[in-house]
């Protein structure tokens, strides 16, 4: 089971955590994902939600990641954590805008 919500700001995003809390994901396994690296990692550590590690997204790509764009980054994060191509560019495309990506998941 997954959802990706997209949200304008932390606050919502506090929100949204609640409510995917409230259906049953636990907190490690909801993933926020902004294009500012800073602002990911800040909302990651405020809302104690899960982060992007090896144990994610395998070793070759956390490894590989280091070597590629943001965007690219975002995209393959989004791809390992489940979604479609033709979605992680989607969604990749919101962040562009300044907006938050939040992924839940059960299933790492």
């Amino acid at each position: 089971m997954m959802k990706v919500e997209v949200v304008e700001n932390g606050v919502q995003a506090t929100e949204k955590i609640n409510t995917l809390e409230a259906s049953g994901f636990g907190k490690e396994n909801i993933y926020i994902f902004a294009h500012d690296e800073n602002r990911s990692e800040h909302l990651t550590d405020a809302t104690e939600t899960g982060g992007m590690g090896i144990k994610e997204q395998g070793f070759f790509d956390s490894i590989g990641n280091v070597f590629k764009s943001r965007g690219d980054e975002l995209r393959n994060k989004f791809e390992s954590l489940g979604l479609s191509k033709q979605e992680a560019e989607q969604y990749e495309m919101e962040l562009d805008k300044g907006r938050l990506v939040l992924v839940a998941t059960d299933e790492k």
